[in-house]
């Protein structure tokens, strides 16, 4: 789980972004809950520059068709690329096939990121480690999805 959905203050501005939900509260009671933000695991500090894929979207960036790019114009494909690598480990060391990741993000956008434009224009795509588990078999909800992340839980682990 994108660990600024779980209260920790690791977004780009410093800040979290807080899910208060029952569901996400039994996952932490069961030990479900893996924590992490792709960004910090890569290395960027807190706070750091907006970022956006620049013509494209995460499975672009993975194919290396497009780039992420920092506000100020620093390239951060390859703190991207590396944080979503750590993420997909995390996944498949603990065998964790549901993960639930902050929508819009340029990593953990799962089916709309920002435009590359910061102009604050939404477009349909995912963002680098949402295309990277699911290119691995992981099913990515965003913080608006929980109950359908719980249902995938449920049926994948029969409990």
């Amino acid at each position: 789980m994108s660990a600024c959905l779980l209260g920790k203050k690791v977004r780009y501005d410093g800040r979290a972004l807080p899910v208060a939900d029952q569901i996400i509260e039994q996952w932490h009671s069961e030990r479900r809950i893996v924590s992490v933000c792709p960004e910090v695991e890569a290395g960027m500090s807190i706070p750091r520059q907006p970022a956006e894929i620049f013509e494209g979207n995460g499975q672009s960036v993975i194919n290396g068709e497009a780039d992420v790019i920092e506000k100020e114009g620093a390239n951060v494909t390859a703190e991207f690329l590396a944080g979503a690598s750590v993420a997909l480990d995390l996944c498949l060391k603990f065998n964790i096939n549901v993960a639930v990741l902050a929508e819009s993000s340029p990593s953990c956008g799962s089916s709309a990121i920002y435009d590359g434009s910061f102009s604050g224009k939404k477009v349909p795509g995912m963002g680098v480690t949402a295309a990277l588990l699911r290119q691995h078999g992981i099913r990515v909800f965003n913080q608006h999805e929980i109950a359908e992340a719980n249902q995938a839980l449920l049926a994948t682990h029969g409990d």
